[in-house]
């Protein structure tokens, strides 16, 4: 049924996809054949087809020319001046770099010089004519407007969101920066803090499948870039928004017996505020943000068939209310026309308060064994102060950039837990302390040259988590007391880079490499009864590469090389039990190693009159897989989920995205991508809380999804979006999950001459999103399926000013 609705809704189109991006510049010098420098010299560029002007200016008391703004295209060059012979040449506009040096002219009064280079520009569509990044402005995403960053991420072209993470290619080891730069919020190799993000505070998301050497080597996925909304308006100017919502409007499924209600009609509340002021060399931004909303944020009924016949049926309610205050201010100054500075901090305020409940019943629900209940008080606090310098050369695009970036991040956790059994109850607790600095020193040059540029630059990171985790039991309590104590995570990471860009007419190259020195220490408290310190260290390179060949105007292919990391984050080794699930517990693993991984992929890329379509073949070879595995000690029944290297793993498939305008009332975009995991068999042990030794057979999976968005501009102003996902079943570790298949719908009106605007949507308007699972352990089977929010009402705000 779902399949066929699918279907049905697949004929409607998608949002619009923009990419900002004011086009090119080239420079140049102009001299006489002694080699000096010729002032005031006339530079016109011309169409090659008919010799129709675009631009000209003249040069500089240096013999120095900057042409900006270029789009592609083939043009013509004209060199003029008085008493010398005029000079020509022919250019064609390419796609790769936004500078250009076009190096030096020689005036001669005997000679023409008519040699070909290239100039690089880029398309204004989704997908770059590069073809290693897409870039989406939220702005056009009506359907999720007001919710989070993540939510308006899972209609995206390649993305798909699978327990609260995003996956690329159905990979979820995803570098997620802000701003182009790792930020506590999204987790130093983790994703934790995106759905909390207001998506009405973010400008745009790129999305980034080859990174090339200048990014970070973690995240073999590939990198998700959240830009922040900046203006740099002369004067004064902003944005003031208001967003209102209920989620939850009905029970899917009801409770099982005996636990506390529900969270229905769930509130959401999303005030925001964007100013920004200009004066002369002076530029100041603010960006406020305030989110409250309360969320049924799981809702999991589960069943667990034990070897020996034992049968446990159970369900994880958790009422979830977080408040959410950011603040991103700061300053840019630039003194002079080739010395820039900016300033800014970041700060943010997360509380949340999760209330659940766990019942545990009996194979035929006759008798109740235990009732978990829980009340989590978190408060996370996060400060990052940035300071930029930029040293622009005169020659445009020649830049050296330095940069300093300091992080504080606390994660303050109480959990307090009332157990209630057939024989008694028991109150127990902990409290979590962990408090992570991380300080960035960055230095990048960037040096265009004739047919291209050069890249390069140094990475120096400090990174330290102290933690500490305090346990108090109660009656009879099924804590682990000799777990807790401290541990320190220590990183240090020095890198440098570098990357060469050339582009002629029909062939395309770049190539670069990264070298990393990677040094971890965690040390442990010595009593602890499992765990002892460990760490690890590696020095490696990093390559990238891209060729591509333009076989006409329309077609490119290319193809991509490079290889990536993805280093274990300090939760995923954190050595302490969580309790939020007493029956399936989760626990870090301190001797979890990197794994590494190789991407090959070629592509494809027809663009026509108001539309393209980018195709795409990959396969990735993962060494050392890092997958979470559910083992059980003899005799007991708990579950322990702990994070190990299994041995090697596979993915290769194949994904296209088309966009077209039709009409000018109607645009869609829609992707489609076909792949198949396997990951080879292994052997591994979990030492927690005795050793237990687990062996996996290969498993493999081909599985599929699809999306489909659309936009209608309508009458008045008006403009109405519908979306549609549909995903395959899939292997996740130890298991699978079934096939996942929402709708979205939303509208929005400009009001008030273009300065206001309304919107309304609603997410998963059917409320078919109800992930399904099933696990397979050494003696046990779980099966599962999360009711959990899906479907929000939102109606909302905004007026610039």
């Amino acid at each position: 049924m779902y399949r066929i609705a699918a279907l049905l809704i697949l004929v409607f189109p998608s949002f619009a996809i923009a990419q900002n991006n004011p086009g090119t510049t080239i420079s140049g010098m102009v001299q006489n054949v002694e080699k000096s420098s010729l002032p005031y010299v006339n530079v016109v560029l011309k169409k090659q087809k008919d010799s129709s002007f675009v631009l000209g200016t003249v040069t500089n008391d240096e013999g120095r020319f900057t042409l900006a703004n270029l789009k592609s295209g083939n043009y013509l060059i004209e060199i003029s001046m008085i008493g010398f012979k005029t000079h020509l040449q022919k250019y064609v506009v390419g796609t790769l770099s936004p500078f250009l040096d076009l190096g030096i002219f020689e005036l001669k009064e005997d000679a023409k010089l008519l040699n070909e280079v290239v100039v690089a520009g880029m398309r204004k569509d989704g997908i770059s004519d590069r073809m290693d990044k897409k870039t989406f402005t939220l702005a056009n995403n009506v359907a999720q407007s007001g919710g989070s960053v993540l939510q308006a991420m899972q209609n995206l072209p390649g993305v798909t969101i699978q327990d609260g993470k995003v996956q690329l290619r159905g990979n979820d080891k995803v570098a997620v920066l802000i701003d182009g730069k790792q930020n506590a919020i999204t987790g130093f190799g983790s994703q934790t803090g995106l759905d909390n993000i207001p998506a009405s505070a973010i400008e745009r998301i790129e999305i980034i499948n080859n990174p090339s050497a200048k990014y970070d080597a973690n995240g073999n996925a590939g990198i998700i870039n959240i830009i922040y909304k900046k203006s740099r308006q002369e004067g004064l100017n902003g944005k003031i928004g208001l967003t209102t919502g209920l989620g939850a409007l009905w029970i899917r499924k009801e409770n099982l017996p005996g636990i506390r209600p529900q969270y229905q009609a769930t509130p959401k509340l999303n005030p925001s505020l964007s100013l920004n002021y200009k004066k002369n060399k002076v530029n100041t931004f603010l960006q406020a943000d305030w989110l409250y909303t309360q969320t049924l944020n799981r809702n999991d009924f589960a069943q667990r068939i034990y070897d020996d016949g034992t049968v446990i049926n159970q369900q994880v309610k958790r009422n979830r209310t977080t408040t959410f205050s950011t603040i991103k201010t700061g300053v840019d100054w630039n003194p002079d026309d080739y010395n820039s500075f900016t300033v800014s901090a970041y700060l943010n305020r997360e509380k949340i308060i999760d209330k659940g409940d766990i019942p545990y019943f009996n194979g035929d629900f006759s008798v109740r064994s235990r009732l978990w209940q829980f009340l989590e008080d978190e408060v996370k606090y996060t400060a990052t102060a940035a300071a930029l310098y930029q040293h622009k050369f005169k020659q445009p695009g020649h830049l050296l950039n330095a940069s300093f970036n300091y992080t504080f991040h606390r994660e303050d956790e109480k959990y307090f837990f009332t157990n209630t059994m057939l024989t008694f109850t028991g109150e127990d607790a902990f409290k979590l302390l962990s408090d992570e600095h991380v300080a960035d020193l960055n230095i990048d040059y960037v040096k265009p040259l004739k047919h291209g540029r050069l890249e390069g630059g140094v990475k120096f990171r400090r990174r330290t988590i102290p933690t500490n985790m305090q346990f108090f039991p109660g009656l009879n309590s099924p804590l682990d007391v000799n777990a807790g104590g401290w541990a320190d995570y220590k990183e240090t990471i020095p890198a440098l880079y570098g990357n060469y860009v050339f582009e002629s007419n029909r062939f395309e190259l770049e190539a670069g490499v990264r070298l990393e020195y990677v040094k971890v220490n965690y040390d442990v408290n010595p009593n602890h009864n499992t765990y002892k310190s460990d760490g690890y260290d590696y020095t490696r390179p990093f390559p990238n590469l891209r060729l591509a060949y333009k076989l006409n105007g329309q077609h490119k292919i290319s193809l991509f090389y490079n290889e990536r990391v993805d280093r274990p984050n300090e939760v995923d080794i954190r050595i302490f039990p969580k309790y939020d699930e007493p029956e399936v517990i989760k626990v870090g693993n301190p001797t979890l190693r990197p794994q590494f991984t190789k991407n090959i992929e070629l592509g494809h890329k027809l663009t026509w009159d108001k539309g393209s379509v980018y195709s795409a073949l990959y396969h990735k070879m993962i060494d050392a897989t890092i997958s979470r595995i559910a083992t059980v000690v003899p005799g007991s029944t708990l579950i322990y989920n702990i994070f190990q290297n299994a041995d090697k793993s596979r993915q290769t498939g194949t994904e296209i995205t088309v966009q077209q305008e039709l009409t000018p009332w109607f645009t869609f975009n829609t992707s489609a991508a076909l792949y198949r995991n396997v990951i080879d068999a292994f052997t591994i042990e979990n030492k927690y809380p005795v050793p237990t030794v687990y062996t996996m057979p290969e498993e493999s999976v081909t599985s599929w999804n699809t999306k489909f968005n659309g936009m209608f501009k309508m009458p008045k102003n008006t403009t109405f979006q519908i979306s549609a996902v549909y995903l395959a079943p899939d292997i996740i570790p130890q298991g699978k999950i079934s096939s996942r298949f929402s709708v979205d719908m939303g509208a929005k009106k400009q009001i008030q001459k273009g300065k206001g605007e309304l919107f309304l949507n609603g997410t998963d308007l059917f409320n078919t999103l109800r992930p399904q699972k099933e696990i397979i352990g050494n003696g046990f089977k779980l099966i599962s399926t999360d009711y959990f929010e899906t479907q929000v009402f939102r109606l909302g705000y905004s007026y610039k000013f």
